[in-house]
């Protein structure tokens, strides 16, 4: 068997640690799972062009947990997580020279105002940003989403630090607070969908 195939050890369960030559794979279940998500869908409505730039969206938001080892995966690739640890930030050059190419017009300035309101929001101490977490939908309701939580969490705590995310979807609320996330704040802009900044203090 050729050694690039091999999977990294067990993390934790069902979780391992995505290796580079994998982040395709992992980018493609972050797709199928963010496929019916308010913000990103109110973005792109048409499949085509969420197809398009989606991936490539998500690349520049959470692809440094590549190059960080902080990118996750349960079996088969049904879930993904992918986190910046303290001191890692998403590729903010490439995230706006996508959306300045390929978001709509109208609602780039609104674009840009979200965005401005999530760095707001970021906590000023180190902390552990989870920029994108998801699951295949044919595979949701598994456990999944909770397996890889609480994966790195456990870390998390183990160091003492802080973690935050912005959750684009009120459906996944009752999931982060089961594990310890509070909201702070509604950021909502014109006619975006609402977002949701999460802190879970250590």
């Amino acid at each position: 068997m050729d050694e690039t195939q091999i999977k990294q050890p067990e993390i934790k369960s069902n979780v391992y640690r995505v290796n580079t030559g994998d982040a395709g794979k992992a980018l493609d279940t972050i797709v199928l799972a963010f496929s019916a998500d308010p913000q990103l869908r109110w973005l792109w409505p048409e499949a085509d062009d969420y197809l398009a730039y989606g991936p490539k969206f998500f690349e520049a938001f959470g692809g440094n947990a590549f190059s960080s080892d902080s990118a996750y995966y349960t079996r088969d690739f049904s879930g993904v997580a992918l986190w910046l640890p303290p001191g890692v930030h998403p590729d903010e050059e490439s995230l706006l020279a996508l959306l300045e190419t390929a978001a709509p017009a109208s609602k780039l300035p609104i674009v840009m105002e979200v965005l401005e309101q999530m760095d707001f929001h970021q906590p000023d101490e180190p902390h552990w940003h989870l920029p994108l977490i998801g699951v295949d939908p044919a595979k949701q309701g598994s456990g999944y989403g909770s397996q890889l939580l609480q994966n790195t969490l456990e870390e998390i705590d183990r160091r003492g630090e802080t973690a935050y995310l912005e959750n684009t979807n009120p459906a996944n609320t009752p999931l982060y607070e089961r594990y310890g996330f509070e909201l702070i704040d509604v950021i909502q802009v014109d006619g975006a969908p609402p977002l949701f900044p999460m802190i879970r203090n250590n």
